[in-house]
């Protein structure tokens, strides 16, 4: 990458940090130059208003969960192997020390979900390609005889998703120790109900620690 590139890429790392405390909309031009020790106008050089910057936050925010989320669990089988991979790498996501405020997307959804717009609009459009990403893993997985034939996908995703979002309310709103545990053990239930054969207790975890998020730098979409 350039130097130019470099200074971007630098900057939206911080930017996602920020913003994953303080939520897109608390994520202000000056905060930012506070935050990464740049000048305002330095940064209105690399993002001409707000709402270019939130833009751009939210996919660099995609760029760091597809490496970190996505790409990891392709190494896992298809099939049930690889729908636990990306569950468990979706927590330590969440958990991650650099998200200090957990995960972005979730925060940004709470902000944004009436409020029409480009932002929403990216922010949708994002989540629609996750829902997408996780279907398609239980689809294979339906393909392998895992999981049964008459397994409802769309059900089962809706499900997953609703217990990584209990999983974030539990574990930084209230507090809840367990909410890893209780989350891991919300999967093995759904896969349990639709599983051609019941799953093995190994497959439960009693609490993985986080992995450390690798940085990356943003992408060009």
């Amino acid at each position: 990458m350039s130097k130019g590139e470099q200074t971007r890429a630098a900057i939206l790392d911080k930017a996602v940090e920020t913003a994953s405390r303080l939520g897109l909309e608390g994520l202000t031009i000056g905060q930012l130059a506070e935050a990464s020790g740049m000048s305002k106008s330095g940064l209105f050089a690399h993002f001409g208003s707000r709402e270019e910057l939130q833009l751009a936050v939210l996919r660099h925010g995609e760029a760091l969960f597809a490496q970190n989320v996505f790409e990891p669990a392709l190494s896992a089988a298809r099939g049930v192997a690889r729908i636990r991979a990306l569950f468990r790498n979706w927590l330590d996501w969440t958990e991650s020390s650099e998200l200090p405020g957990g995960c972005l997307m979730i925060a940004a959804a709470a902000e944004f979900d009436d409020r029409p717009g480009p932002v929403r609009d990216a922010l949708a459009r994002s989540q629609r390609a996750w829902i997408a990403t996780l279907r398609k893993a239980v689809g294979m997985a339906i393909e392998t005889g895992e999981l049964r034939a008459d397994t409802d996908t769309e059900q089962f995703v809706f499900e997953m998703f609703g217990i990584s979002l209990a999983t974030h309310h539990h574990r930084r709103l209230l507090g809840e120790p367990r909410a890893r545990q209780r989350a891991l053990a919300g999967l093995e239930r759904l896969i349990a109900n639709s599983s051609v054969t019941k799953p093995s207790a190994a497959h439960t975890e009693a609490g993985a620690r986080p992995a450390r998020v690798r940085a990356v730098r943003a992408r060009s979409r």
